[in-house]
């Protein structure tokens, strides 16, 4: 009778196990996931910076601005 119930402790046990690493597995793959995401993002949103820094100094440089300051005065 004893082992019996020993039987049926120790398939409850390995049960158990087997569902805990199953939702480990899981969790595992959703953190990995949303890293991913989070990391493709970061990577977009550095591209935008670098393409307004670039479009900045490029309102800003010694040749942009005397262009325009050139066409201001031809307009008058």
């Amino acid at each position: 009778m004893r082992s019996g119930f020993r039987f049926v402790f120790v398939v409850f046990c390995f049960t158990a196990i087997l569902v805990f690493t199953v939702y480990l597995r899981s969790s595992n793959n959703r953190i990995f996931y949303k890293f991913c995401m989070r990391r493709a993002e970061q990577g977009r949103l550095k591209q935008q910076l670098w393409e307004k820094q670039l479009r900045l100094e490029n309102l800003i440089s010694p040749a942009a601005v005397s262009e325009h300051l050139d066409e201001l005065e031809n307009s008058e």
